[in-house]
């Protein structure tokens, strides 16, 4: 739909351009008198713009493209310095294939394929200046027959675009990066910005419907990173966020998880040594899975405040080493299965040295290892509270923290 909007001024149009999500077509004004030109703008929607590099260095960048093995797909790329004419950029080999990118412009590229990458085997995207990246990034696989309009992955497609621009040290700004589809393919982003330590800005994840190992890893290591993407998904799948944020130092913040229904190994690592993390996410689920919150919070040292943890039908490792090396924490959640199930509370809390509160209503601990070293290393004195009816409990690193006062929960 078009609207006629009248402004006061050029730059009045322009900026109510940059901002609007509608078409629209200006007539300038100036002091209540029509310039003497009209412009028409029409933006353009962003789902149809190419993947593209953008320079920020102010000087002419490079983009390497390179297959890391021989056994990697091969991939003929073509370029463009509008979106429009496009141009050979040649084809991916273990050489680097390369192409310059103007001072403060872009480089779009399009590429026809299944995947840039075969499990491990992967085709990468690196710049030697720093740089930006942007626009539908379903143009790297349905090449000149990219419409836009892409929401899913071509039939067959898996690691998509494992690690594709990892490990970039020039990557600054990925926020334009369009992520279309809604629901995803086992491994498509697995590592993708892995390691890119200056990154400050991640795209959008809309989907909805996860895949195994989808989100694997796609921020390890981004030490700039401050605010994570929101993650709508509650449909989700086996090892689906594992170590997405592992290693981000100046993550504070973690985002919602809303789904209430969890998959193996599903947040496995996935917060683990995020030091200045000192908030932590709802987990609302109350029926877990095998190893479901594994390391979650793992060397999460400024974490000061466990979030609740109502599931009563644990499952295998599902806490184990949930919170380890959580030095700031003082007070554990509250724990209310009665059951425990194998290695469930494994080094849950260890060297959590400032830990001096539990409340814990295990009845049954029988399963094995369930709570072996769970305590391990923590403050020399505080509070447990049990089960009234709770007689099986131990002193020491695999039961009650030796040294603290026990209580019994009021029935």
């Amino acid at each position: 739909m078009k609207y006629l909007r009248k402004f006061d001024s050029v730059s009045d149009m322009e900026t109510a351009i940059a901002s609007s999500e509608i078409d629209i077509i200006g007539l300038a004004y100036n002091n209540g008198t029509p310039e003497l030109n009209i412009t028409v703008v029409v933006p353009s929607d962003p789902k149809t713009i190419p993947f593209y590099i953008e320079d920020v260095s102010g000087s002419d960048n490079t983009v390497q493209i390179t297959k890391n093995n021989t056994s990697a797909p091969t991939l003929i790329i073509e370029k463009s310095t509008d979106g429009t004419t496009w141009e050979s950029m040649g084809t991916t080999s273990t050489t680097a294939i390369t192409a310059t990118i103007p001072a403060n412009g872009k480089l779009y590229l399009r590429c026809s394929a299944t995947s840039w990458s075969n499990s491990t085997r992967r085709n990468s995207i690196i710049t030697t200046g720093n740089s930006n990246v942007g626009g539908n990034i379903m143009s790297l696989l349905y090449g000149s027959n990219f419409t836009g309009n892409e929401t899913t992955f071509p039939s067959g497609s898996t690691y998509t675009f494992y690690s594709l621009f990892s490990p970039s040290t020039a990557l600054i700004n990925a926020s334009q990066l369009i992520l279309p589809a809604t629901t995803l393919v086992d491994y498509c982003y697995n590592g993708m910005l892995s390691g890119c330590t200056v990154l400050t800005t991640v795209p959008e994840l809309p989907a909805t419907t996860l895949a195994q190992g989808c989100y694997s890893g796609m921020f390890m290591g981004c030490t700039s990173l401050t605010a994570a993407p929101e993650l709508p998904a509650t449909t989700l799948a086996q090892n689906c966020y594992w170590s997405m944020f592992q290693g981000c130092t100046a993550l504070t913040t973690a985002p919602a998880l809303p789904s209430t229904t969890l998959a193996q190994g599903c947040y496995q690592e996935m917060f683990k040594l995020c030091s200045s993390l000192t908030t932590a996410p709802i987990l609302p689920a109350t029926t877990l899975a095998k190893t479901c919150y594994m390391n979650m919070f793992d060397g999460c040292t400024s974490l000061t405040t466990a979030p609740a943890l109502p599931a009563t039908t644990l499952d295998n490792q599902c806490y184990r080493e949930m919170f380890n090396g959580c030095t700031a924490l003082t007070t554990a959640p509250e724990l209310p299965a009665t059951t425990l199930a194998q290695k469930c509370y494994y080094c849950m809390f260890a060297n959590c040295n400032s830990l001096n509160y539990i409340k814990c209503l295990a009845t049954d601990i029988s399963a094995t290892q369930a709570t072996n070293y769970w305590v391990q290393n923590v403050a020399s004195t505080g509070t447990f509270v049990k089960a009234a009816s709770m007689t099986d409990w131990t002193t020491g690193n695999n039961g009650i923290p030796e040294g603290w006062k026990v209580q019994d929960a009021a029935e």
